[in-house]
């Protein structure tokens, strides 16, 4: 398997905090987010709004270490955490949060899902 090296300082500061607390909270989902989040470019997720709004529900709180997309409509309020969203989305979203928001907001995880 090719070895991948990312460049980004600050991607890579966020890897090591997920990964520092994922073992100090013994919260298993940060350490699951901080390898997503070092793949390759390519292999990087990709969520569409329509796909959030069919996969989720009233009030949710979920991630998506990638980019979340545009395209699609949202019927309910969903929390949604993600590495980078396109302008759309976010308009269409009204409540993100960046992945180190909601860290520090939930550092134990309890109740967020990924989704991808």
């Amino acid at each position: 398997m090719k070895h991948i090296t990312k460049t980004n300082n600050l991607l890579l500061d966020l890897v090591t905090e997920l990964k520092k607390t994922s073992t100090s909270k013994k919260a298993k989902i940060w350490k699951v987010v901080a390898e997503e989040l070092l793949r390759s470019t390519r292999q990087m997720r990709e969520v569409n709004v329509d796909k959030i709004n069919r996969l989720t529900k009233e009030n949710e709180v979920i991630i998506v270490p990638g980019k979340v997309l545009g395209d699609g409509n949202l019927d309910h309020k969903v929390t949604v955490s993600a590495l980078n969203f396109s302008e759309s989305a976010r308009k269409k979203l009204g409540n993100v949060l960046t992945i180190q928001e909601l860290l520090k907001k939930n550092p134990k995880g309890t109740g967020v899902r990924i989704i991808g």
